[in-house]
């Protein structure tokens, strides 16, 4: 995993963040966290049963990167904090050299 997190940060210009159950920090759960984000002007993208999963734990794991610069990001929102780097690495992988 710390493999993935450097791999991550080396290829992005700009920030990383990761935050894990920040949810917690004010008394929220995770359904109540993830509608709120829901309602954002561009929302997360979260498959129905990674959502579904994230509320059964109660674990929100959210990736923000910018690779490029300060201005473009992506979001990854998971419930498992290696799937979430493995899906982040996919979003800025380096083209294949063929």
């Amino acid at each position: 995993m710390t493999d993935k997190l450097k791999m991550l940060l080396e290829r992005c210009k700009c920030s990383v963040s990761v935050e894990v159950n920040r949810h917690r920090d004010y008394y929220s759960n995770a359904a109540d966290f993830i509608g709120e984000a829901e309602l954002y002007e561009c929302p997360p993208e979260i498959a129905p049963e990674v959502r579904q999963t994230m509320i059964e734990t109660d674990t929100v794991v959210v990736i923000q990167f910018y690779p490029d610069t300060p201005i473009g990001f992506y979001g990854i929102w998971h419930f498992d904090l290696d799937e979430a780097l493995n899906q982040a690495l996919e979003c800025i992988k380096e083209p294949d050299n063929d």
